[in-house]
């Protein structure tokens, strides 16, 4: 039940930000082409909202699988040296997003202490950025629990979109819909004709 609700709370707020940047965006084209003005600080906070998007979507796009991966390769070998390969994978992600965790907050930190506020609006920007380590927080997070499925043998490493097999299914289902409405044609002719 815990997992539901933060799976909802993460899918809310990734789609919070994306209708905030897109009403945002919307409302200063209408401003600045329709009245012509605008809003000072519209295209740093639409900046703002698209980094939150892009760096908070990453960690949930490796919960869900939604990265796009080229796995031909890997899934030549045998299963256990396939998860070998997935262990080896995670540990070099979960390195790289230490580095960049530590570099974030190093960031942050030095822009705490400078006390340097956002162009247009009075906020400090390290507020304002801290989706920089929060991000690759996240990131470790998901890492972690992949690391941990794939150790228990749930999983052999990313998983990946796998849109060649998923158009083929969407194919098939849309296939089987224009027969059952073909027939269903088919069959309402005949009873038009009988009558």
């Amino acid at each position: 039940m815990f997992s539901t609700m933060i799976n909802k709370a993460e899918e809310n707020f990734l789609s919070l930000l994306l209708m905030s940047m897109t009403l945002l965006v919307f409302a200063e084209v209408v401003l600045r082409f329709g009245f012509n003005t605008g809003v000072s600080w519209s295209q740093e906070v639409t900046l703002y909202i698209m980094a939150w998007f892009v760096l908070f979507g990453a960690s949930y796009g490796v919960k869900v699988g939604a990265h796009i991966g080229v796995d031909s390769f890997v899934k030549l070998f045998p299963e256990k040296t396939r998860r070998l390969m997935g262990i080896f994978s995670v540990l070099i992600a979960m390195t790289y997003s230490l580095i960049l965790m530590v570099g974030a907050w190093q960031y942050l930190a030095t822009l705490k202490s400078i006390s340097l506020e956002m162009d247009d609006l009075e906020v400090q920007r390290w507020m304002s950025e801290s989706i920089v380590f929060l991000g690759f927080v996240l990131l470790m997070f998901r890492f972690i629990q992949l690391l941990i499925k794939i150790i228990k043998g749930e999983a052999e490493g990313f998983s990946h979109l796998n849109e060649a097999k998923e158009s083929l299914e969407l194919a098939a289902q849309i296939k089987v819909d224009m027969i059952k409405e073909n027939r269903i044609n088919k069959t309402d002719k005949a009873d038009r004709e009988l009558n």
